[in-house]
C-alpha cells in the first residue's frame, strides 16, 4: 500500500495522507516528480523515453517520461526523483545534477480497467543530462520494457501527431524544450 501526502495547490503537504488508490478514485491532489533525461549528440538534443511494461495496468507498452513517480508521504521531490531514477533505470544521480525545469498541475479523468480514474498531480519537472547507451540502463522489468533515445524535436512532433504509442504530456515536453532554449550550453543547463 502506497501512502501519499495530500497537498495544496502549491504542492505543500497539508499534514494529511491518502492511499494512492483512493487519491485516484476521489481525485485528491498529490505530488509526483518527473525527470527527463537528455543528452547532446551531433549538435542535437536527444530525450530518453521509457517504454512502459506490457504488464502495467495503465498505458501498457506506451512511451513515457524518462523517469517518473508518485512521492511517498514524508519524502520530497528531489529525494523521490533520485529514488525513481535508481529503481526504474539503474541510474545513480545526486541532487545537484537535477535541474529544475518547472512545476505543473495535472488534472486528468479517464477509465482504467473499467474503473473511474481521477488523477490530480502537482508535478515538479527536472532535467538530468546523462549520455548513456540504451543497453547500459538497468531496467526494472515490472515497470519498464525498454528505453529509446529520440531527437527532442522529432519526439515533440511524434507526440503531437500520435506517431508513437505514448502517454506523454505534450505541454511538459515543450516545457523541457523551452528550458533547453534558455541556455547556450546544454551540458550546463
Amino acid at each position: 500500500m502506497e501512502i501519499l501526502d495530500i497537498v495544496d495547490e502549491h504542492g505543500n503537504p497539508t499534514g494529511k495522507t491518502v492511499e494512492r488508490q483512493k487519491a485516484h478514485e476521489e481525485g485528491i491532489l498529490h505530488r509526483t516528480s518527473h525527470v527527463w533525461i537528455l543528452r547532446e549528440k551531433q549538435g542535437k538534443i536527444q530525450v530518453l523515453l521509457q517504454k512502459r511494461s506490457g504488464s502495467k495496468e495503465s498505458y501498457p507498452e506506451c512511451y513515457d517520461i524518462s523517469s517518473a513517480g508518485h512521492i511517498p508521504a514524508g519524502m520530497d521531490f528531489v529525494e523521490s526523483a533520485i529514488r525513481e531514477l535508481q529503481e526504474e533505470l539503474g541510474i545513480s544521480a545526486s541532487a545537484d545534477e537535477l535541474i529544475f525545469c518547472g512545476n505543473r498541475t495535472v488534472v486528468w479523468d479517464d477509465y482504467i480497467c473499467g474503473k473511474p480514474f481521477h488523477d490530480r498531480q502537482y508535478t515538479r519537472v527536472f532535467i538530468l543530462w546523462r549520455d548513456i547507451d540504451e543497453e547500459e540502463f538497468i531496467l526494472q522489468k515490472e515497470e519498464v520494457d525498454s528505453v529509446l533515445w529520440m531527437d527532442l524535436d522529432e519526439c515533440i512532433a511524434a507526440v503531437e501527431n500520435n506517431r508513437i504509442k505514448h502517454c506523454i504530456y505534450l505541454g511538459e515536453l515543450k516545457m523541457v524544450k523551452d528550458a533547453c532554449k534558455r541556455k547556450v550550453d546544454p551540458g550546463k543547463l
